[in-house]
């Protein structure tokens, strides 16, 4: 061989590098994709406690209880557009968070309305659980991205420490890295 020679003893086969790393990102897990990525980027709590007052409210306005009977006249158009409403706002600011702020104000105003509109919010309950539910569709963050895997600092190191054994080889003082041993 010669002395300028890039394919010398050194070199690392580059098919064979490629190989190892697509074997290495087949066997980890995939912890970054599927149901826990979409829980994790979404107010999906404060949207499914929302839309549970609004269901309260709903329900508060078709009540039923022994010989007393609720009966809504022309404000029961409110007492059901309202609730609709509030679980509409509930399930938007899950569909969209980038507009969370916006539906839970929704949510928050609604919620305040039906004191007033809706058999005192659905008998405070729906109230409550709207105001929360707002509250925390507000008040969400997205989490910050993961960093990299393992994996790919792995990567970094085997890179750095054929450079090092490259630009040295018989140097001591590389703390056993070129040898394998950590």
């Amino acid at each position: 061989m010669h002395a300028t020679d890039p394919h010398d003893g050194q070199t690392v086969d580059l098919d064979e590098l490629l190989d190892t790393r697509a074997a290495r990102a087949a066997a980890t897990p995939r912890g970054s994709g599927g149901a826990s990525a979409w829980y994790r980027s979404r107010p999906v709590i404060g949207g499914s406690i929302a839309v549970l007052g609004a269901l309260a409210m709903l329900l508060s306005t078709q009540l039923d209880l022994g010989n007393l009977t609720v009966h809504v006249g022309i404000e029961g158009m409110q007492a059901t557009i309202l609730p609709i409403i509030i679980a509409l706002a509930g399930i938007l600011a899950v569909a969209m968070p980038a507009h969370r702020i916006f539906y839970g104000v929704i949510v928050l105003v609604g919620s305040v309305y039906s004191l007033v509109a809706v058999n005192l919010g659905g008998f405070f309950v729906g109230f409550l659980l709207g105001c929360v539910g707002g509250i925390m569709v507000v008040s969400w963050a997205p989490r910050p991205a993961v960093p990299a895997t393992a994996t790919e600092g792995a990567d970094a190191v085997v890179e750095t420490t054929a450079t090092l054994a490259a630009a040295a080889p018989g140097a001591e003082g590389t703390g056993g890295l070129v040898e394998g041993r950590a």
